[in-house]
C-alpha cells in the first residue's frame, strides 16, 4: 500500500498544525540558521496495554468515506486509509520509529530467507482469519493483492507498483493458510506491501477501481470492527464490534465518524461532540486550549507538503520557466505563514521520502534548489521572457502567466496563494489564482488540470527510500508533476534493487538531486502533529509511524 497519500491543500491545516503555545507575529517560525537541525521525533498518545483500557463506550471524530475508499487505488487520500483500517485488515504495523510489528491474529509466522542472492518470504496465516462473508483469508488473498498491484495489468490504477514488480511468483505453501512469495532480488522494505491485503473478489480490475467509489464492502473486510451504519446523505460512519472476529474484541463498543469541515470539528470538540480534533489554525487551537476535560497531544510529523509544477501544461513545458518558479519561492517566508501564531521550528524539508528524523536523511533540496529570485530573472532573460510594459514577461506574444489552483476557503490557503503570487511578481511572473472547490481534488489530480498545485503527503511507513518512483517517474501516476525521462527512470528504479538499507538511502539521495534538478517539485514544510483530545482518551494522539490496532483504542481505566 502506498505510503504517501496526496491531501488538498485545504486539509494542511486540519491535520498538521503545531504546538502547545503562542507568540506575537514575527516571532513564530525562525529562518533556517535558527531552526533545529532535525524534526521532532515525539510522540504524545497517551500509550496504554489492552488490560487498562475500559470495555465499552465511543470514539467519535471527524471524517468520511472518501470518493475513493480503496487505499491501494491512485485516487486513494489518506482518509480511506485511516477508514480502511477500521473494517479491514491491519496485519502489520510500525512502532512511533518504525520497527516492523507482525499481528498475530492475521500472521501467526513470518519468515525470511535469501537463497541464490532471491529473497523469499513465508506467511503463515492464522487458521481462524476469515473475511467477513466466510471467505478463509489465506495464500490466495496474498496472490490477488500482488496481482493488482504489480503492473503487470495497467487497467488497475494502482497507487504504487514498486517493491510488487519486484516479486516473481505468490504461491501456496505447506496448505492454503500459507503463502510463499519469491522476489528477484531482495526487499528490505517488502513488509509495506502486505500491511494490509485485499479480498479476492475485491482484487478484479472492476471492483478495485470502482467498487469502493463511495461505498464500503464490509462482507470483504476483517478484524474486531465492521461497518454499523453508513449514511451515504450526511457522509456519518459508524464502526461496531463485528461478531466474525476471532481475536481481542475491541473495547469500544463505537467508533463514530462525523462528516465535518475542519472549522465546525472545532466547534464541534469545544462543545463535546467529537472526543478528538486537528487545530486549523493559531485561533482554532487557542479556542480547544484549555478546555476543561481535554489535553493538546503534540509530537513529530509525517507529513510532508509541497509545490507540484505540472510539466504538462503549455506554460510549464519549458525548463527555464520551472526554474525561475522554484528559485523565486521564498520557502522560509512560506513556513512563517503556515506556523504564525505558533512556537514551532523545524528545519526545511530537504527530501520527499525521508524525514530529517530518519537515517540516511540529506538535504537533497537545499544542495539543488536554491531561493535566488536575481537568478530567475537572468534565467528567464536567457530563454527569451522579456519584461514587458506592465511588468509582465512576453515570449512570441505570449505572457508568463501561470494558474495556481487553490482549494476550499482556508485562511492559510489562502494566504499562502498570496506568497507565491507576491514572489513571483517581481520576476515577471503573473501568478492567476483559480478557485476550485474540494470535492474537485481527485479529478484536478489525476487529470492534470492545474499548472501549480500545493498538496501533502503523509508517510505511513519507515520505508520512505522505495517510493521515490511514486514521485520522480516519468511513467507514474503517482507524479502528478508528470516530470522525469526514461534514464532517470532507470536510475531510479535501480535503487530498489539495492538490499541495504543504509546504502539504498545513499543512493536514493544521489538520484534525488539528479531529479530536482528537473524543477516540478519543491518540498516546503512539514509541521508537527497536534490534536485536542478528550483526557482519558488511549492510544490516539501523535504517533509518527504507529498505528495503534483498532482493537487497542479506547477509554483508560
Amino acid at each position: 500500500m502506498r505510503a504517501r497519500l496526496v491531501l488538498p491543500v485545504a486539509l494542511v491545516a486540519a491535520i498538521s498544525v503545531a504546538a502547545t503555545a503562542c507568540q506575537s507575529p514575527g516571532k513564530d517560525a525562525a529562518g533556517p540558521d535558527k531552526n533545529p537541525k532535525a524534526a521532532s521525533a515525539a510522540v504524545d498518545y497517551n500509550p496504554q496495554p489492552y488490560d487498562k483500557i475500559k470495555d465499552g463506550g465511543t470514539y467519535t471524530t471527524a471524517g468520511t468515506f472518501d470518493d475513493q475508499g480503496n487505499p491501494f487505488n491512485v485516487n486513494a487520500t489518506l482518509t480511506a486509509s485511516r477508514v480502511w483500517g477500521w473494517y479491514n485488515a491491519d496485519a502489520i504495523t510500525y512502532a512511533p520509529t518504525g520497527e516492523v510489528q507482525y499481528n498475530p491474529d492475521y500472521y501467526s509466522d513470518v519468515k525470511v530467507t535469501v537463497e541464490g542472492g532471491d529473497q523469499k518470504v513465508t506467511l503463515t496465516i492464522n487458521p481462524k482469519a476469515t473475511f467477513n462473508d466466510g471467505t478463509p483469508i489465506d495464500w490466495t488473498a496474498i496472490k490477488a493483492t500482488w496481482k493488482a498491484n504489480n503492473g503487470s495489468d495497467k487497467d488497475f490504477a494502482a497507487s504504487s507498483t514498486d517493491g510488487y514488480d519486484r516479486i516473481t511468483s505468490v504461491e501456496k505453501g505447506a496448505d492454503a493458510k500459507q503463502a510463499v512469495i519469491n522476489f528477484k532480488g531482495v526487499n528490505a522494505s517488502w513488509p509495506t506491501l502486505f500491511t494490509t491485503f485485499l479480498h479476492p473478489k475485491a482484487a478484479t480490475v472492476g471492483n478495485f477501481n470502482k467498487a469502493y467509489v463511495k461505498k464500503a464492502h464490509p462482507e470483504w473486510g476483517a478484524g474486531p470492527y465492521t461497518v454499523g451504519t453508513w449514511d451515504t446523505h450526511s457522509g456519518n460512519i459508524t464502526f461496531v464490534r463485528n461478531p466474525k472476529w476471532w481475536g481481542k474484541k475491541g473495547k469500544l463498543d463505537k467508533r463514530v465518524y462525523v462528516n465535518l469541515e475542519s472549522t465546525a470539528a472545532v466547534n464541534a470538540f469545544k462543545n463535546g461532540q467529537l472526543d478528538y480534533t486537528s487545530a486549523v489554525d493559531a485561533e482554532s487551537l487557542k479556542q480547544i486550549k484549555g478546555l476543561k476535560g481535554t489535553e493538546i497531544r503534540s509530537g513529530g510529523s509525517p507529513f510532508e507538503y509541497s509545490l507540484h509544477l505540472n510539466t504538462k501544461s503549455s506554460i510549464l513545458s519549458e525548463t527555464a520557466v520551472r526554474k525561475a518558479i522554484v528559485e523565486s519561492i521564498d520557502r522560509p517566508q512560506i513556513a512563517r505563514i503556515q506556523f504564525q501564531g505558533l512556537d514551532y521550528k523545524e528545519p526545511l524539508p530537504g527530501s520527499a521520502v525521508l524525514f530529517s528524523f530518519q537515517k540516511g536523511y540529506e538535504d537533497n533540496v537545499s544542495a539543488v534548489l536554491k531561493h535566488a529570485p536575481d537568478e530567475a530573472a537572468k534565467t528567464l532573460d536567457a530563454a527569451g521572457w522579456k519584461p514587458g510594459a506592465d511588468g509582465i514577461r512576453v515570449k512570441n506574444g505570449k505572457k508568463l502567466e501561470v494558474g495556481y489552483t487553490l482549494l476550499g476557503d482556508d485562511p492559510l490557503g489562502k494566504a499562502t496563494a498570496g506568497a507565491f503570487a507576491a514572489m513571483l511578481k517581481p520576476v515577471g511572473i503573473h501568478l492567476v489564482i483559480k478557485k476550485g472547490d474540494d470535492a474537485d481534488f481527485a479529478k484536478i489530480i489525476s487529470d492534470r488540470r492545474f499548472d501549480l498545485f500545493l498538496s501533502g503527503n503523509r508517510s505511513m511507513d519507515p520505508f520512505g527510500a522505495r517510493y521515490l518512483c511514486d514521485f520522480y517517474c516519468s511513467d507514474r501516476d503517482a507524479n502528478i508533476t508528470g516530470s522525469g525521462t526514461p534514464a532517470l527512470d532507470k536510475e531510479v528504479r535501480a535503487t530498489t534493487e539495492i538490499a541495504d538499507l543504509g546504502k539504498q538511502a545513499a543512493a536514493v539521495n544521489k538520484v534525488e538531486q539528479k531529479a530536482l534538478q528537473q524543477y516540478a517539485f519543491l518540498p516546503l514544510y512539514s509541521g508537527p502533529s497536534t490534536y485536542g483530545v478528550k483526557k482519558g482518551l488511549a492510544n490516539v494522539g501523535a504517533t509518527i509511524f504507529y498505528t495503534p490496532l483498532p482493537e487497542t483504542v479506547g477509554w483508560q481505566k
